[in-house]
């Protein structure tokens, strides 16, 4: 049998072993867990610098569309603003050129109207015989007129909007129609223009009379 001196050494040599393997489970453990924080340390800032590229990787995206929209804006800019401003020029033109028309068409109903109200004074049934002659003359001589002057107007009117209220252009009774119109208005303004469908009727009913 091992002697009291022996037991306490073989004690004393297994407390020692066992301090030895408490402090070397601890060192591990100690180290286990520093490893597992480093671990989670560094997937940490693996998804920061993921979340990171995203967020690059989003901008860039977005900024390539803005500037794929701003190339369409500059050229629809371009294109529209050329288109505009040649609508805008085109369109001041034909305002410009309607309100000549209009005042014109004003001024050439006007003189109309005026010989509606001169021609409508000669009345056939009450002259008497003597002054019957002359007073034809006179009202033949205004129909006449008028009716050269509804074809000039008829004319000038032809190649606007207007002109299909006046028909077809004849031919004048005394020198036809003239061509460059520069006239026009002043003559209308002196009332010698009149509406061709009344003229005939007013021509008509002074023949009649005339072959009583």
């Amino acid at each position: 049998m091992p002697t009291e001196t022996e037991y306490r050494h073989h004690i004393h040599v297994r407390g020692n072993q066992m301090e030895m393997q408490h402090d070397s489970f601890v060192g591990q453990s100690a180290l286990s867990e520093d490893l597992e924080s480093k671990m989670r340390d560094s997937q940490a800032r693996l998804l920061q610098l993921q979340s990171e590229r995203d967020e690059i990787e989003r901008q860039a995206r977005e900024w390539e569309e803005l500037n794929t929209k701003k190339k369409v804006f500059l050229s629809g800019q371009v294109e529209v603003t050329e288109k505009l401003g040649n609508a805008v020029t085109l369109i001041d033109r034909e305002l410009l050129a309607m309100r000549k028309e209009l005042h014109e068409l004003e001024q050439c109903r006007q003189a109309f109207d005026n010989s509606l109200r001169k021609i409508g004074k000669y009345d056939p049934e009450s002259w008497s015989r003597e002054n019957l002659k002359l007073n034809l003359e006179k009202a033949i001589s205004v129909i006449d007129y008028a009716a050269e002057e509804y074809e000039q107007a008829a004319y000038h009117f032809a190649s606007m909007r207007s002109g299909e209220i006046f028909g077809h252009v004849k031919k004048g009774r005394k020198g036809g129609i003239h061509p460059d119109g520069g006239d026009f208005l002043a003559e209308m303004k002196s009332g010698l223009a009149f509406n061709l469908p009344i003229i005939t009727l007013g021509a008509l009913a002074l023949a009649i009379y005339i072959l009583k």
